[in-house]
């Protein structure tokens, strides 16, 4: 069995996270750049299931600048069998839309039995990649798993609902995401570190997934304006004389929070 797993250079969540007001896009440089934690756990599911099943094939794919090589390496490092990163300057800024359509390219490229991703990036919060890459794959779809087990033929897990939890069950191949409900990822030890060196790891561009750069470099979507957030202000204080129940009352039903 081969699983594709999606991994992704995010700013740290710890660090200072901010948008260029000229270009409306991350700015890389505001903080460190990780691993996606989503992107790490979805991993552990697959590698946990390699351990389980000799034979299996982890495959760690990435759409990310040059710069995010020695990140994307650290998946390597988990116990990926092999990694593929996608680096093409059209991709600057791509939305969705874009990043679906070049990602199941890739996907293709490489050949696939399940393709596991996090349910939302912790930069874009889109949360939708995973059902769009279903769609371009023409495969099912078992979205936000909180729980993963895989068969031969198939792919099952439970999902949160508002009214309870629903067991959903796919055939392979498939695509699926996960929640944060699953396991932390594994540390790199020693020995994968200096593993990872070894294994290969393959740079594609647009041309050589089958994709072409010029209608890539056509907006799907445009950014209309962009501004920075603004300061928080000050909050409003009620001071109870004798009539603090009725004011508070009234500033919730104001501000609709009741």
């Amino acid at each position: 069995m081969r699983i594709v797993v999606l991994v992704k250079e995010v700013p740290d969540t710890y660090g200072d996270r901010k948008l260029s007001l000229e270009t409306g896009l991350a700015d890389r440089a505001a903080s460190d750049a990780v691993l996606d934690e989503i992107g790490e756990r979805s991993l552990e599911v697959a590698l946990a299931y390699a351990d389980a099943h000799p034979g299996t094939e982890v495959v760690a794919l990435s759409m990310s600048p040059a710069s995010a090589q020695s990140t994307v390496r650290k998946a390597l490092a988990m116990g990926a069998a092999s990694a593929v990163q996608v680096v093409d300057e059209q991709l600057r800024g791509a939305d969705l839309g874009l990043t679906a359509e070049v990602l199941a390219a890739a996907v293709r490229r490489i050949g696939f039995d399940l393709v596991i991703c996090g349910n939302q990036s912790t930069d874009g919060s889109g949360g939708v990649l995973p059902a769009m890459l279903a769609e371009r794959l023409r495969v099912p779809q078992a979205t936000a798993l909180s729980s993963v087990t895989i068969s031969d033929v198939t792919v099952s897990g439970t999902r949160a609902t508002d009214a309870g939890v629903a067991q959903v069950e796919a055939p392979l191949p498939a695509v699926i995401s996960i929640t944060e409900a699953l396991p932390d990822a594994r540390f790199p030890n020693f020995k994968g570190i200096m593993a990872a060196k070894k294994k290969p790891f393959e740079t594609v561009s647009l041309a050589e997934i089958g994709v072409d750069a010029e209608r890539a470099d056509a907006p799907r979507s445009i950014m209309t304006a962009v501004a920075a957030k603004p300061p928080r202000a000050a909050g409003v204080t009620i001071v109870d004389e004798g009539d603090g129940g009725e004011r508070l009352a009234a500033f919730l039903i104001e501000n609709q929070l009741a």
